[in-house]
């Protein structure tokens, strides 16, 4: 009788705990560009602090992600690191009216080997070309990751794509293109501001003039085929200013 009260006692805590669980809302599944891995992150955690299921987080490259979008990904929200592929996103009718908004920004950065002393000057009519034509340089996806098409437009205003582009070596996203300069397999590297933050392995040698690239803008939106209840609360905490102030943290200008 001892085993048999047992049994039953352990099946009954086992359905009560499956019940629980089965009870809790579904997290947001956020599909976010590369750069925001530590900031979104960091947002995630503090979402879930609040006593909110902890959203999923995917990153990669914005390009990648729109496609899966386009694709019919189940997805909750989308963050992209330019407006372009949020509107391709937008055009494929797969985000919810209303819910799209430019939160953040960022700045463009030439970085290399912590342990390298060279400092470049980035500025039209600079030795910049020359110093890049050694290469490699590592960069983004120059015909579709936002990263990259920010580099290329800078250094074509400047006047150098040219010279630079055979000495490019392209990467799936602008994480990707980092991790080259951290291995050393370039000496030099395109990339956000924040992504040269995030790692003690590069170290900033050079910025690029705002004026030289469309602005660097983030946007957020809420997609369709999202089924999580809780995707639009977290979309809205993340545009607040509790949630712009975390992004802060990681070097991102909140908008």
């Amino acid at each position: 009788m001892r085993r048999v009260l047992a049994v039953l006692s352990a099946l009954l805590l086992g359905w009560v705990a499956t019940a629980a669980l089965a009870a809790q809302p579904k997290p947001p599944l956020v599909l976010a560009a590369a750069s925001l891995q530590e900031s979104l992150t960091a947002a995630a955690d503090a979402w879930h602090r609040k006593g909110h299921p902890r959203p999923v987080l995917s990153f990669a490259g914005s390009s990648a992600l729109a496609r899966q979008i386009e694709a019919g990904a189940p997805a909750d929200l989308f963050i992209s690191a330019d407006e372009a592929w949020m509107d391709a996103v937008q055009k494929a009718d797969a985000v919810v009216p209303g819910t799209r908004a430019t939160f953040l920004a960022n700045r463009l950065v030439l970085v290399a080997s912590a342990t390298r002393s060279t400092k470049a000057a980035v500025r039209p009519n600079s030795t910049l070309a020359k110093t890049l034509a050694a290469g490699p340089v590592a960069m983004a996806d120059v015909g579709s990751v936002p990263a990259g098409k920010y580099g290329k437009a800078s250094l074509q205003h400047m006047g150098i794509w040219a010279a630079v582009a055979p000495h490019v070596v392209q990467a799936d996203n602008v994480r990707a293109a980092l991790a080259l300069v951290e291995r050393g397999a370039a000496p030099f590297g395109i990339v956000y501001a924040t992504d040269a933050r995030a790692s003690p392995k590069v170290k900033v040698v050079g910025v690029f003039p705002a004026r030289s690239h469309p602005p660097i803008r983030y946007p957020v939106a809420r997609l369709k085929a999202g089924t999580s209840p809780d995707a639009e609360d977290f979309r809205r905490f993340l545009i607040s200013p509790a949630g712009k102030a975390v992004f802060a943290r990681y070097g991102f200008t909140p908008l």
